[in-house]
């Protein structure tokens, strides 16, 4: 198993591959504070009876600061790890959350700072993983988990046909699967089909225990309205959160790829996106697809085009 890093425009995209299939993603876009990395910030407020505040840091965000030291002191400078990015949900922003550096916090390094960096990843994985994740569900035989984001908790469902026990253990490998594919973490609550028998929701516990007994996190027993809660470590957004938050992003993000790996003899590259796309291209990405590809880089618009359907091509002019 190994981690190929692909440094795209806009954004670095990560693959966990064995072989040729692909384990688990991450993605991180420029500019943002990843867990695991190191920030200098002012402490602005110290929360009474608490060992946490909030730091100023460098760019003007706010980190929440827990297990501060007795000793420090409003205004003073601190260096900081993020163990928690920054999260945009409906209407409101979640300040990043850090600890001070050199305390026992167990911040884990940058998502995406180990690795083998390749100029591109193999051909269709990538593809695989983003359609997926902006439909927001995986199959699995005789049915399919579909996930949803909400600002409380990440919700799975699950719909297939035949015996509710028999989807309900048919479901696990795609759960473990959309979890590391799509970068989940935090709340999450998946929804099985009602399995009345106590044997039957066991079996579903026991199937879940192990898909996911290398991935860290608590969780309960299914209930008898087949419910299973499930907590472990948030540091930063999911490729469905990224999808909730900013579809158009993402969209215009995969656009430049698909542009950047067109094929063909010509002075021209053609870029083919929906309206909405256009204003999220950033005049610095076009210039480096420019530099990336040794081509004239023109944008054309089509409404018939779906945002998750761009097409690019080489033109002779």
């Amino acid at each position: 198993m190994t981690w190929l890093i692909e440094e795209g425009i806009g954004e670095t995209r990560a693959l966990l591959v064995e072989g040729e299939q692909v384990l688990a993603a991450r993605l991180l876009w420029p500019g943002e504070l990843a867990a695991g990395t190191r920030a200098s910030g002012r402490l602005i407020a110290k929360l009474k009876g608490t060992r946490r505040g909030v730091a100023l840091l460098e760019g003007g965000i706010e980190a929440l600061v827990d297990h501060l030291p007795q000793a420090v002191t409003e205004g003073q400078m601190l260096d900081l790890v993020i163990t928690r990015a920054p999260l945009a949900e409906r209407g409101r922003l979640k300040r990043a959350q850090a600890r001070v550096a050199g305390a026992d916090n167990g911040a884990l390094p940058a998502p995406l700072a180990e690795g083998r960096i390749v100029r591109r990843l193999p051909i269709g994985l990538w593809e695989e993983v983003w359609h997926a994740a902006s439909s927001a569900r995986l199959d699995f035989p005789n049915g399919e988990v579909l996930v949803s984001v909400t600002p409380a908790m990440t919700v799975i469902d699950i719909d297939g046909i035949g015996a509710p026990r028999d989807v309900a253990l048919a479901a696990v490998p795609a759960i473990a699967r959309a979890l590391a594919l799509f970068e989940l973490a935090g709340n999450i609550g998946i929804d099985f089909p009602t399995l009345p028998a106590k044997a039957d929701r066991r079996a579903v516990d026991d199937a879940l225990e192990a898909a996911l007994a290398d991935w860290p996190h608590e969780r309960t027993a299914m209930n008898g309205f087949g419910f299973v809660q499930i907590v472990s470590r948030l540091e930063g957004p999911s490729l469905l959160h990224r999808f909730a938050m900013s579809r158009t992003g993402m969209c215009a993000r995969f656009a430049l790829r698909i542009a950047e790996r067109a094929e063909g003899h010509g002075p021209v590259l053609e870029l083919r996106i929906h309206p909405a796309l256009k204003a999220k291209l950033k005049p610095a990405w076009l210039d480096e697809l420019a530099r990336r590809t040794g081509r004239t880089v023109r944008v054309e618009t089509d409404p018939g085009l779906a945002l998750e359907a761009p097409s690019a091509q080489i033109v002779a002019a």
